[in-house]
């Protein structure tokens, strides 16, 4: 073979390799244009955050999601600090916080639970009594309640309360002690990492005592609370009895007391997502179709819509 064919064949052969080459590769378009969008914070917004994510995709298929659970502080650190593009957070915004750039704005609504374990000694007397705001502080602050007997009225039950809190900044501890007029560090109790760690404390412990958010105290199937626990009744009205807006021992029920401001407030509260500055691009156009569309699926999740003049605050803030 002379010179000229070798190289007439070298070169057809480097011609396929090139093309299989780039017949393998992902086109450039495609990779400029599929984009992510990063999620972390409360546990209380990450089933709803996952629920818009997957609808979104539906009609964005370009986007891809990646969206971690880890407590409110986690949610708003990770913002500030350029981690994620979105922080979920429980809790209201500090003024320090906005001084450092948290942009915010509410997308729905849910509320803290008090919980008990679902074979507490006195589970009985606790659904027909329930527990006044003074109570649940002497349990949960001042420690002066150390037992299920002190707590219902009862001195010959000398069972111990077990308290439960939670170990990670978080919004529903900061909202549980908000709701007895004091901050998370103030609260008593073994600290346990996330709602699902302190439902599994208090589900494992007959003297357990503790508070979840509604995603986490309910089951989402069949609506009860979850298996092992059991919601204790406020008596918001002090008269040492469980009215009927106040027995919540259904997720709809517990939907209802919120929606209506049945149940106190706190610990029922907004829910937020939270940018360094005002969102842009994707993120912006994502956090417009909760406000709007993605409203449809709040109630399908088990969480309670923001009333409209609220949505439209929250749409008002996102204008140029």
């Amino acid at each position: 073979m002379n010179s000229t064919n070798k190289t007439s064949t070298f070169v057809g052969v480097l011609l396929v390799f090139v093309l299989f080459l780039y017949a393998c590769s992902p086109s450039p378009h495609i990779a400029e244009e599929r984009q992510a969008i990063s999620v972390s914070g409360a546990f209380a917004l990450y089933p709803m955050m996952t629920r818009w994510a997957e609808e979104y995709q539906k009609i964005h298929p370009e986007l891809v999601f990646d969206i971690s659970a880890g407590g409110a502080g986690k949610g708003m650190a990770d913002a500030l600090g350029g981690v994620v593009d979105i922080g979920m957070v429980s809790r209201e915004i500090t003024p320090e916080e906005e001084a450092k750039g948290a942009f915010w704005v509410a997308v729905t609504k849910d509320a803290v639970f008090p919980t008990m374990n679902a074979n507490n000694p006195v589970k009985d007397r606790l659904l027909q009594k329930g527990l006044t705001r003074q109570i649940f502080y002497n349990i949960f602050i001042s420690g002066k309640i150390t037992t299920w007997g002190q707590a219902i009225g009862d001195t010959q039950v000398q069972d111990p309360i077990h308290v439960y809190t939670r170990s990670d900044a978080a919004g529903a501890p900061e909202t549980w002690a908000k709701y007895l007029g004091k901050k998370q560090e103030d609260l008593l109790g073994v600290g346990v990492y996330g709602d699902p760690g302190l439902v599994e404390a208090v589900a494992k412990d007959p003297l357990g005592i503790g508070f979840n958010n509604l995603g986490y105290a309910y089951d989402q199937a069949s609506g009860l609370p979850v298996s092992g626990i059991w919601i204790i009744p406020i008596d918001s009205n002090e008269n040492n009895l469980v009215d009927e807006d106040e027995l919540l021992d259904t997720k709809a029920k517990a939907i209802e007391a919120v929606a209506t401001n049945h149940y106190p407030s706190p610990p029922a509260r907004e829910l937020y997502l939270v940018t360094k500055g005002k969102p842009s691009g994707v993120v912006l156009d994502f956090i417009r179709w909760i406000l709007t569309d993605g409203q449809k699926f709040v109630g399908e999740a088990g969480f309670i819509q923001l009333t409209g003049s609220q949505l439209q605050e929250s749409l008002q803030k996102l204008q140029p």
